[in-house]
């Protein structure tokens, strides 16, 4: 009789202890379910909402056995861990990455944070200082040049549209970087993204333009076309920005959305239904201008280019002289052109349709931010290239210089002929 009644009230303790266990669990299960609703990741509230039933069984399954003892110890370290792993790991898997609703608004999509929190806004520092610097000097120098000439008319609009984009670039530094409260980023998604293509596709039109302006010089030198007067260049660059204004303003107005600190993640979010179409064809009509522009100018450059070559030869076979060597700056254009917008065209047909099309798989969706976003910033970088263009194509710029660059001695008369090439192409 006393070792049945011991035996009865060892599993009667057994019994408790395990109870005690399964409470515990519980009881970590809603801490932990309470932390995935203050801000743990998604993945984390899936995998809390898988446990419940399987400590459920585990419970259950001991209170029906013998021996209870050791398996409620081992029961009780086995929610321990699961527990451990619920809660702790995703948490240490969030801090490298940022979490968005995906392309069919279910599925969570990790994006890594490291490349577009830290080394993307380092960078952009960079050029914003560099580039403010320079288009300040730019501005400077001329505020000082009349605008006597197409191609000087459209060098300053040029400034302009750069010094819009320098002026935009701390608000995505500082909401990129994460140093700014989220309203901040519903105020880029909304405003100042929107501000900065403008300028940008204001700035690659007008390129286009000063490569036309740099073929006319070549192949009519000394004709006179309205195409030539400044008042010509002054209507053509306020036709531009009227034109970008009223294909960008949609994008502003159409996001009309509530901004929350979860959908200002992603700036598709906030836009309408309407908005998300309007987005899409801006898009198309954008890359129509980029392409149109671009082959354009490498029409343009291959004529060019052969006038330069003849040049160089006629200059090479009167001097008898093989040192010389052919004008290259007024390839600098297509240079800086190709350089900076080339690689984000490539990319931004497809992220768009990430963003505003059907649902497209998580990885490739990310893949596709993280290369939008490398090529954004060689865009960005135009504003600290464009500088070199005013310098190797345009004299009274760097006659205005006020620095050592501008004071240049009188050249020999050999050095005036083996120049000849880039006087073919310069302002």
């Amino acid at each position: 009789m006393q070792k049945q009644a011991a035996s009865g009230m060892g599993k009667e303790a057994g019994i408790r202890k395990q109870n005690a266990a399964s409470q515990h669990f519980r009881l970590s299960q809603g801490h932990c379910r309470q932390r995935t609703r203050s801000g743990a990741s998604p993945r984390t509230r899936i995998l809390a909402g898988r446990t419940a039933p399987s400590a459920q069984v585990w419970a259950s399954a001991g209170q029906s056995g013998s021996g209870v003892g050791p398996v409620s110890f081992l029961l009780e370290g086995a929610m321990r861990a699961l527990f451990s792993f619920v809660c702790v790991q995703p948490t240490l898997e969030s801090t490298n990455a940022t979490w968005t609703q995906g392309s069919n608004g279910s599925e969570p999509c990790p994006r890594d944070a490291r490349s577009t929190h830290l080394v993307l806004p380092a960078l952009y520092t960079g050029v914003f200082l560099a580039g403010a610097l320079l288009n300040l000097l730019a501005l400077w120098v001329f505020l000082h040049v009349p605008s006597s000439s197409t191609f000087i008319v459209y060098l300053k609009n040029t400034l302009v549209a750069n010094l819009i984009m320098t002026l935009t670039l701390p608000f995505k530094i500082l909401s990129d970087a994460r140093l700014a409260p989220w309203q901040l980023q519903a105020f880029v998604c909304r405003v100042s993204s929107v501000v900065f293509y403008e300028a940008m596709y204001v700035g690659i039109t007008l390129l286009g333009l000063i490569a036309f302006d740099r073929f006319l010089k070549i192949v009519r030198p000394f004709g006179k076309s309205f195409v030539k007067k400044p008042a010509f260049a002054k209507t053509v660059s306020v036709s531009i920005w009227l034109l970008f204004f009223f294909i960008s303003l949609p994008n502003m107005i159409l996001n009309d959305k509530e901004a929350t600190p979860v959908s200002v993640k992603k700036c598709a979010s906030l836009k309408s239904p309407l908005g998300l179409r309007w987005h899409r064809l801006v898009n198309y009509v954008c890359q129509a201008i980029f392409w149109t522009v671009f082959v354009m100018m490498l029409l343009f450059y291959v004529v060019i280019a052969k006038k330069v070559y003849d040049s160089y030869k006629k200059v090479r076979s009167r001097d008898g002289r093989h040192k010389q060597r052919p004008g290259g700056k007024v390839f600098v254009v297509l240079a800086v052109f190709f350089l900076c917008f080339a690689p984000f065209h490539f990319i931004r047909v497809p992220y768009t349709h990430s963003q505003t099309g059907s649902k497209m798989a998580c990885a490739l969706e990310s893949h596709l931010f993280i290369a939008k976003e490398a090529t954004l910033f060689l865009a960005a970088t135009n504003i600290c290239m464009t500088p070199l263009i005013y310098i190797f194509l345009c004299k009274r710029f760097t006659e205005r210089l006020p620095c050592p660059w501008g004071r240049r001695a009188p050249a020999s008369n050999q050095e005036q002929q083996s120049s000849q090439t880039d006087h073919m192409t310069l302002g």
